[in-house]
């Protein structure tokens, strides 16, 4: 299937079948009673989501939202638990991708430990432009959802992407 920019693949506490991210980017925002949302995690491609429902179902954590056109495979339960059951060594392909994100939440981490918000920013930049290149951070991303991601106040995002468009420019620009 064909997600486009802004449409939503699944929200928060429903429950349904596993995806498979073939290309593109997704983001996954938790929406709280208020209605207000935070930015979580960014998938890319080659992802099965949700993380937590690769061995047993639960609700959806979040709402999954395309940040560019995305092309999707659909995992029905059925078949992905049925064959979890029949192929047991289909586990240590699930365990070898939840390693795989594991890693990637370590690079984030790592960009969350550092000191300077210039530096904290400059981390997702790179990463992100492993992922999005041509196109930079800030087409897929708001500054809020930017200092959401990396811990920081929209306005700290605003200057710093401020004084980097006077110096230099963005990583895929």
């Amino acid at each position: 299937m064909i997600l486009h920019k802004g449409e939503t693949l699944f929200r928060q506490g429903e429950s349904g079948p596993l995806y498979h991210l073939r290309s593109g980017l997704l983001k996954i925002v938790r929406v709280h009673e208020d209605g207000s949302q935070i930015l979580v995690n960014i998938i890319v491609p080659d992802e099965i989501i949700p993380h937590h429902s690769l061995i047993s179902p639960n609700p959806y954590y979040g709402t999954a939202v395309a940040l560019v056109t995305c092309e999707i495979d659909i995992l029905p339960q059925e078949v992905w638990y049925g064959e979890l059951e029949r192929y047991p060594d289909r586990c240590r392909s699930v365990a070898l991708q939840l390693q795989d994100k594991l890693r990637m939440m370590q690079q984030r981490i790592d960009q969350l430990t550092e000191v300077s918000p210039a530096e904290k920013l400059r981390k997702l930049q790179a990463w992100f432009h492993s992922y999005i290149a041509p196109a930079t951070m800030t087409d897929v991303l708001t500054q809020d959802e930017i200092g959401q991601f990396i811990g920081l106040r929209r306005e700290t995002i605003n200057r710093l992407l401020r004084s980097q468009s006077g110096t230099k420019k963005q990583p895929g620009s």
